[in-house]
């Protein structure tokens, strides 16, 4: 038996990046996955498509996660169309870097309500589901600048350190019902984003790392399959890095 079989996720942020490799890697275990972004353009529609080759039931929905109605409206429908939720993944971020004396309030105000209101919505949305199933899987998709800090980033390390505080709050309210919650904090991952950064950005990153290696979408996806299965039952509350070493 697969380690998601009758599960349905919801993944958010999920048509691209470290969402989508989480997306894939819970319908090849099996699970039923709902997968929300700002709009389901041709890249949603696609990944609705391979989501739905890997023999499960996949649909997107298109929703501002930083919108709290909409968030809440998104969780409906999946819930009526799909009949449960059993795992949500808070993956929707975007990244607005400055230095603090030149930082606009826009920039941290767009990053505040992407990254941690989105999953404040979302979990608030998807609470009385899990209670009424008495059970389910919460993980917060944080960063090792959310535990270290890094310069040149305080709106994105305030929103991934929230987040952790966040799971760790949940765990503790809701954890008398089933109901799990826990984060995981990738180091540097390479996706589009950071694909985008100069071969010496990346080789000068690698020698900090102790794997020597920037980590896949998918090395994150393996951790997140971990908290979202029965393997972790007993794991509640905790913040695992993958980050090669590199927040040691």
């Amino acid at each position: 038996m697969k380690l998601l079989e009758g599960k349905t996720a919801l993944v958010t942020g999920a048509a691209r990046g470290i969402g989508k490799a989480v997306a894939i890697k819970f319908a090849a275990e099996g699970a039923n996955i709902a997968f929300t972004d700002l709009v389901i353009d041709e890249t949603g529609l696609a990944t609705e498509k391979e989501l739905q080759a890997l023999g499960v039931k996949a649909r997107g929905y298109a929703s501002n996660a930083a919108v709290f109605d909409e968030a809440h409206q998104a969780v409906e429908a999946i819930a009526k169309d799909f009949g449960r939720i059993d795992i949500l993944v808070n993956n929707a971020g975007i990244t607005r870097d400055g230095l603090m004396m030149r930082m606009s309030e826009q920039q941290w105000d767009m990053v505040i309500n992407v990254n941690l209101k989105s999953a404040f919505n979302f979990i608030h949305a998807v609470t009385p589901v899990m209670m009424r199933q008495r059970g389910g899987s919460i993980i917060n998709m944080a960063s090792v600048v959310g535990i270290s800090g890094n310069a040149g980033q305080a709106n994105y390390s305030a929103s991934k350190a929230g987040m952790i505080g966040l799971a760790k709050s949940v765990a503790k309210e809701l954890g008398s019902r089933g109901i799990r919650a826990n984060a995981i904090a990738p180091g540097f991952i390479i996706t589009d984003m950071t694909a985008a950064l100069s071969d010496e950005v990346r080789a000068e990153w690698a020698k900090q790392i102790p794997l020597r290696r920037g980590g896949t979408p998918e090395d994150v996806a393996n951790v997140a399959t971990f908290l979202a299965s029965d393997l972790s039952s007993y794991v509640t509350g905790q913040v695992i890095p993958v980050c090669g070493g590199m927040n040691m």
